[in-house]
């Protein structure tokens, strides 16, 4: 019988293996470790993020004087995407695998991974020093209606992720697999769920999550031309990853399915 949901077999097929671990004190507190320390980070990241744009990153705990804050919250903008796509590059991975000292470094890459990108994210949200400026703030309806397409922006990015593979997203396949003592096995290319719709849906929902807030300042329309640029633009060095990694079969999928946008048109005419 074919599995409906394969992300979430894989997901409980890893946590009951990790469950079930075998004997070994020393790798067992590593991947207990590093498993509490990812998903700490990635909780408070996301948490920080929600709530930083949700008030148009008008309060942090950033207390840079100005105009020095005007280079410092540059940095943390710029900080995230580079950092992001070298450890996504092949010496980047390398050096991801040397982070975490002994034989188990390769393993622990993925989870390694998430804990930076988790503290590089609550870097940016928690530092940031607010202008103090606001251009615009919904009432009434208005606020409603934004604050259900921002809530919809996230569970989009939600359900993106979690076809793309939960446990590499969210960084629970190294330390699971060190606690089990297995080879990480990495998800197939995604195709299923929103990847029917577009190749992007990860970075397109982060995009609309940029969009969606019920307060307009400087500091986030800064944020968001940044970040929204960083996801257009960064997918075409992960589409080059996937050519080399899945040849014909990504070519085929590229072909078939649009980058951002998805082709309604042609979908209703296929009815």
């Amino acid at each position: 019988m074919t599995t409906v949901f394969p992300q979430t077999e894989r997901l409980k097929c890893l946590a009951h293996a990790a469950l079930n671990a075998p004997p070994g004190r020393r790798r067992l507190l590593l991947a207990a470790g590093m498993g509490i320390m990812c998903h700490v980070l990635f909780t408070l990241a996301v948490l920080s993020m929600i709530t930083a744009m949700f008030f148009g990153m008008s309060r942090s705990i950033g207390t840079v004087p100005w105009p020095f804050a005007i280079v410092t919250n540059a940095l943390l903008i710029l900080q995230f995407p580079l950092a992001h796509s070298w450890f996504l590059t092949r010496r980047g991975g390398r050096t991801l695998m040397q982070l975490i000292p002994g034989p188990d470094g390769k393993t622990l890459a993925t989870t390694t991974f998430a804990i930076i990108a988790s503290a590089q994210l609550l870097a940016l949200f928690a530092l940031w020093t607010p202008s103090g400026v606001t251009w615009w703030e919904a009432e009434g309806a208005a606020f409603w209606i934004i604050c259900t397409a921002y809530a919809s922006a996230w569970l989009m990015l939600i359900k993106a992720s979690f076809d793309a593979g939960a446990e590499v997203q969210l960084g629970a396949l190294g330390w699971m697999s060190l606690a089990a003592k297995v080879r990480p096995v990495f998800p197939d290319m995604p195709t299923t769920g929103l990847f029917r719709l577009i190749r992007q849906p990860i970075y397109v929902a982060f995009a609309l999550t940029l969009w969606t807030v019920p307060v307009w300042t400087p500091d986030q329309v800064a944020l968001a031309l940044s970040f929204t640029a960083y996801c257009l633009l960064a997918p075409l060095l992960k589409e080059r990853r996937f050519t080399s990694r899945y040849g014909h079969r990504f070519v085929r999928y590229r072909e078939q399915v649009p980058y951002a946008i998805p082709r309604i048109c042609r979908r209703r005419r296929d009815k």
